[in-house]
């Protein structure tokens, strides 16, 4: 029987290598679901674990993580008390799936990038290292914790007509003001996410 806060809607997919111990969290754009990412993750780290749920907020139908008032504008308590639902998932899925807690690395697009950083903000102590595909800053923190043990790819596109080319700089600057190891990739199209985006993701996590 799954504990309670396993609440969201998820799929898990046990490690295809015996000598992985790594766990991806992937978290998915607008209007995705929890099966998306699972073609990303797999090409990304080959044999590492797949953890993806559901967004619990509908906008007009589509899947999301929190609410927002307009395109970019986020409903910012709603995303705090959010991303503490995710943190209790997370807590919650590393004891029924047996996964080591060190070695867990989110992995988000779009939306799913900005729950992704949200946790990085709130509580940075749940990731190992994050991918974040054309993320925003979420919310201007109060304070900025300690991100030193935390390293960040984010990818941002050159010509993304939602994401504007500050933020994905101003994120970095915020991280790395906390300590975070970052590393900026620039695609040359919008926001959909390009092979290049993949491959050097996939080349990042190699080298962590």
């Amino acid at each position: 029987m799954r504990p309670a806060e396993l609440s969201f809607v998820h799929r898990f997919v046990p490690a295809g290598d015996p000598d992985s111990d790594v766990t991806l969290l992937l978290l998915h754009g607008t209007g995705g679901n929890e099966n998306d990412l699972l073609p990303l993750g797999k090409a990304l780290l080959p044999g590492a674990a797949l953890l993806s749920p559901r967004g619990q907020v509908l906008e007009n139908g589509m899947p999301r993580f929190f609410r927002r008032f307009a395109e970019g504008v986020f409903d910012v308590e709603d995303l705090k008390a959010r991303t503490g639902d995710l943190a209790a998932f997370i807590e919650a899925a590393i004891v029924h799936y047996d996964l080591k807690k060190t070695k867990l690395i989110a992995v988000g697009y779009s939306n799913g990038a900005n729950i992704a950083a949200s946790l990085i903000l709130l509580r940075p102590h749940h990731l190992a290292a994050a991918v974040l595909f054309r993320p925003m800053v979420p919310f201007q923190p109060d304070i900025v914790r300690n991100f030193s043990r935390l390293s960040v790819f984010i990818g941002a596109g050159r010509n993304d007509p939602i994401v504007g080319p500050n933020a994905p700089e101003e994120l970095s600057v915020i991280l790395q003001s906390g300590g975070a190891d970052v590393s900026l990739f620039w695609h040359n199209g919008g926001h959909e996410l390009g092979p290049d985006d993949v491959e050097a993701a996939r080349s990042w996590l190699n080298r962590q």
